[in-house]
């Protein structure tokens, strides 16, 4: 019988946050790079951000110690409004590794909980299929978001009154098979909107 496994990172919640990433749960500690969200260095999150925001992908990334800029990367969302969390407290994790397949989500977030703490939120986003369905699930949506689209939650606004959005982005993870190219163009048309 699998061990459960409860999240090991705390929420990080800018006050003034208007996206909130969640994503499914953090990979083994084996593969973190550092203490932080999207830690494992083959996965492209940081890369992504890096180009989309500075037109360089390696804006984050410390080739040489083969892990990302923890401290650069907190400056900048605190900077920009982005907060990140997973959309599972605790999780059994089948098959001992990394994939979502192999998930069993024991205890889901409570999500709203998590905007009480960023009423300016606009818009929920999710980077992969398995969290994507869990917040659908937690709201009480019946039709899932394709990748690359976006929905409004219902019955869900802001302190500004905005619907906030739930969005469904390419997977960060290599293994999701997308150019890295095709992969920025929808994060920034996501952020572009959330931010304009």
């Amino acid at each position: 019988m699998e061990p459960v496994e409860k999240h090991p990172l705390t929420p990080f919640l800018p006050e003034k946050a208007r996206v909130l990433f969640l994503g499914s749960f953090p990979p083994q500690k084996k593969r973190w790079s550092m203490d932080f969200y999207y830690p494992n260095f083959q996965n492209d999150h940081w890369r992504i951000e890096g180009e989309v925001w500075f037109g360089d992908r390696n804006r984050f990334v410390d080739a040489e110690k083969r892990c990302f800029r923890k401290d650069e990367i907190v400056a900048f969302l605190l900077e920009k409004g982005i907060a990140f969390y997973d959309t599972a407290e605790a999780v059994v994790r089948h098959k001992n590794n990394a994939s979502d397949a192999f998930l069993e989500v024991v205890e889901p977030t409570d999500i709203r909980v998590l905007l009480e703490k960023i009423p300016s939120c606009k818009a929920i986003v999710t980077t992969g299929e398995k969290a994507c369905t869990t917040v659908c699930n937690y709201f009480g949506i019946s039709t899932i978001p394709k990748p690359r689209t976006s929905i409004l939650i219902p019955g869900l606004k802001n302190e500004r009154g905005e619907q906030v959005l739930l969005y469904r982005l390419p997977s960060s993870s290599r293994a999701y098979p997308l150019p890295f190219n095709e992969k920025v163009e929808a994060y920034k048309q996501m952020f572009e909107e959330v931010f304009r």
